[in-house]
């Protein structure tokens, strides 16, 4: 990249130049750039006017306010008409299969806004064709998965970031959380307290004929086959054959800032317990392994956990509590946000606010620490942006703030709490050796069989 380029990510960064800030690579100068001049990007994933869910969409449209858009892929050939017709006048090579893109195109960047049971298929095959790659969270659908994506980042050298964004924006408020209770101020023994919201119930729906610009299969992909309904596909996170409900959602978020702050995000919990509640059309005692592996069915409707509380447990003696409401008899009630509290006071963060008696005490020179204590955390870097700070990491070759190793321990708990609430018991972990203790059956859920298309 240019000088004027690498002096624009750094002004961005420091800045805090987030998505309502102007668009400085517009479509009309994104392909007036000398080719060289940036990195070439390619989409898979963009989600459009049948989409529910088009995060994808717009992390593409952030990526090139930074790189060169090139081609764009997704199984909808609505949505790659309607992304390269809107954002970028019709210019981009357009792609149902996201290998064909890769064998062709051989861009620098990818990023990945698919529906979750396809983000880790696609990331390996970039990261061996030699791409960086930019992911929307969560990045896996199961422990196993994890494992593989993060030695293939070690394994290729290529930059990974995962699109969990509260490391970066929000006003740096998670940051500032995660440094004050890193500071000691709430105590030596602190446990978090986190809310994420319920999962709805639905169903069962009837299947209909997939529409006719929409490949069905590739959009299943590694998941089981069945018969299209527009509610599975728009509605994917609340399948477990695609997604993780709430807990691989608002969790991938929350349980990772929490993570962060105790200390843990490069370990894991030794523990868990769970007690929650499934959707009706899930009898009680199901077989998840079975379901999961082909060998059962459920109805076609949403099979995701609607209600749970569950306690990840440390081996410093740390509890990081996970509910879809969190409410106790002091008063304490929240639906969205995270409770971190130790002997010597709590603070409560979530994207709108970050208060308690801790931060209101802050002096003038205790905020300057904190300030130092957040560019430590986000690696000696200004934060604002999270698309940004990875395009800083492509140029140099760093591993951006939501790096792969610390997003893998953060899913690796919430697919624990997942396969908690399905076996409804107390599970034994080995953080170290990445394995349940003495459990077969959990052990087995933490993989599961891929079907080839």
């Amino acid at each position: 990249m240019t000088t004027t380029r690498r002096q624009f990510l750094k002004q961005s960064a420091a800045a805090g130049a987030i998505a309502s800030a102007p668009l400085l690579w517009t479509k009309s100068t994104a392909f007036a750039q000398e080719a060289n001049s940036r990195p070439t990007v390619a989409s898979i994933g963009v989600g459009g006017s049948r989409g529910r869910y088009n995060r994808g969409g717009q992390v593409a449209r952030n990526a090139a306010k930074f790189g060169q858009m090139v081609a764009v892929c997704d199984v909808d050939d609505r949505h790659t008409a309607e992304f390269s017709e809107k954002h970028f006048g019709g210019k981009l090579e357009k792609f149902r299969d996201y290998r064909e893109l890769l064998e062709k195109i051989k861009p620098d960047i990818v990023t990945i806004g698919t529906p979750d049971h396809w983000h880790v298929p696609i990331a390996l095959a970039a990261l061996r064709s030699g791409c960086d790659v930019y992911c929307e969270k969560p990045l896996t659908l199961t422990i196993d998965e994890g494992i593989q994506v993060r030695t293939a980042v070690e394994e290729t050298g290529r930059v990974f970031q995962v699109g969990t964004q509260q490391r970066s924006e929000n006003g740096s408020k998670f940051l500032k959380a995660i440094a004050l209770v890193r500071s000691g101020r709430l105590g030596d023994k602190v446990n978090a307290y986190v809310a994420i919201g319920g999962g709805p119930k639905g169903g069962p729906y009837k299947g209909s004929p997939a529409p006719d610009d929409l490949d069905w299969n590739m959009w299943l992909g590694p998941a089981p086959k069945v018969e299209y309904s527009e509610e599975r596909r728009r509605m994917f996170r609340w399948w477990f054959e695609y997604s993780g409900g709430k807990m691989t959602d608002w969790g991938a978020h929350h349980i990772d800032i929490a993570q962060w702050a105790l200390g843990q995000d490069d370990t894991g919990p030794v523990a868990v317990s769970a007690g929650g509640k499934f959707p009706p059309l899930v009898p009680d005692k199901f077989n998840w392994q079975a379901f999961l592996s082909g060998e059962a069915t459920l109805p076609s409707g949403y099979n995701t956990a609607t209600e749970f509380s569950i306690d990840l447990k440390f081996a410093n003696g740390a509890v990081l509590n996970v509910n879809h409401h969190y409410k106790r008899d002091d008063g304490t009630d929240f639906g969205n946000g995270i409770l971190f509290e130790g002997e010597e006071g709590r603070i409560f963060v979530n994207r709108g606010k970050l208060t308690g008696k801790p931060i209101d005490e802050l002096t003038d020179a205790d905020n300057k620490d904190l300030d130092e204590a957040v560019s430590k955390l986000y690696k000696g870097k200004r934060p604002g942006n999270h698309m940004a700070n990875f395009f800083e990491s492509v140029e140099d070759r760093t591993q951006p703030v939501s790096d792969v190793a610390s997003h893998h321990r953060t899913m690796t708990s919430c697919h624990l709490c997942n396969i908690a609430l399905m076996l409804g018991r107390d599970l034994k972990w080995d953080p170290r050796a990445e394995k349940f203790v003495g459990d077969e059956q959990a052990q087995a859920l933490a993989s599961r069989q891929s079907r080839k298309v």
